[in-house]
């Protein structure tokens, strides 16, 4: 194959496709990875079920309209040094408010 020719462009171009590829998937594992921490966090301070963080987190972009890996990574952060945005905290607060916290089951009667 020549330099230049038709065939190794045509292989050039679908080697940058296969990295474009690559490196959106490792995007949407780390993407993936921060939201389930998040809905993580919503499980343990909220007391929700896992469906309600996710709900939460969805609740909480809408209404914010910021992306919800954006909204995770700032409640992770918030997680850390306990610093989060105020528009954030209140849509949070409500959103936790809207769906949970889970009821636990009563004992069964004697």
């Amino acid at each position: 194959m020549a330099p230049g020719s038709r065939e190794s462009d045509s292989e050039d171009d679908r080697v940058f496709q296969l990295e474009a590829e690559v490196q959106q998937l490792k995007e949407a594992v780390t993407s993936h990875a921060v939201v389930d921490q998040a809905i993580g966090m919503m499980i343990a301070l909220g007391r929700v079920s896992p469906d309600q963080g996710w709900a939460v987190l969805k609740d909480v972009s809408q209404h914010t309209n910021i992306k919800l890996r954006y909204v995770a990574e700032m409640i992770l952060l918030w997680g850390r040094d306990g610093e989060i945005p105020s528009e954030i905290r209140a849509e949070l607060e409500d959103a936790l408010d809207r769906h949970g916290p889970t009821q636990i089951p009563e004992a069964p009667p004697e």
